[in-house]
């Protein structure tokens, strides 16, 4: 796949993520913070009570854009991901709440999980980032958009798994975007990348 391929991907991908997210905010029912919190008690197990999980692997989700994480939710409620905990708890979600759970996490502030991150490593995967457009898609700071997750400050197993998971063809992926541009990408590389993105600062 040539760079100029995944560039007009992205540039697609882009374009859809707008309609998409406009269409998602036009006459949407204002949600609950608090309501979301509660509904979200169960995830504290995991995730931790503020969405900033602290075992390695799991996915910390506090700060993600309230988007990406409702579209996930309707991923592991439908089916098209699958979790021993995760899909038991969406399929009992109705729109309300997985409006409110996504939304209470969004304003929730992300802290960095610890890394012991290389910094020959760290500095390969900063233009790496550029390269692959991650920050066409992510955010320049990867702090995620829309329904674009964020990688900033991410747990570094998780990130590790989740982009040889793209890489093997192995990973849920809600557009077929992460898969296509993993393609491209060496184990070097993904290692790289994860350094520098475990490396970033999770908030503004």
């Amino acid at each position: 796949m040539t760079s100029r391929s995944v560039a007009l991907a992205v540039l697609s991908v882009i374009a859809l993520l707008g309609a998409l997210t406009a269409a998602a905010t036009t006459g949407t029912p204002a949600v609950d913070v608090e309501a979301g919190r509660r509904k979200a008690e169960v995830c504290a197990q995991c995730h931790g009570p503020d969405g900033n999980a602290t075992a390695p692997g799991t996915p910390s989700i506090a700060g993600m854009p309230a988007f990406y994480t409702h579209w996930q939710l309707i991923m592991y409620r439908d089916g098209r991901r699958r979790d021993p905990q995760m899909t038991p708890f969406a399929e009992r979600l109705g729109e309300g709440d997985l409006a409110d759970v996504a939304a209470f996490y969004a304003a929730q502030r992300a802290t960095a999980r610890p890394a012991s991150t290389d910094p020959a490593r760290v500095a390969a995967g900063r233009p790496l980032a550029e390269k692959f457009h991650c920050t066409s898609c992510h955010g320049p700071r990867l702090l995620g958009q829309g329904q674009v997750p964020r990688l900033a400050g991410q747990d570094f197993d998780y990130l590790m798994k989740r982009l040889s998971g793209y890489k093997a063809k192995s990973a849920s992926d809600l557009d077929g975007m992460m898969t296509m541009v993993a393609q491209g990408l060496t184990a070097a590389d993904i290692e790289s990348l994860v350094h520098f993105m475990a490396s970033l600062p999770p908030a503004p």
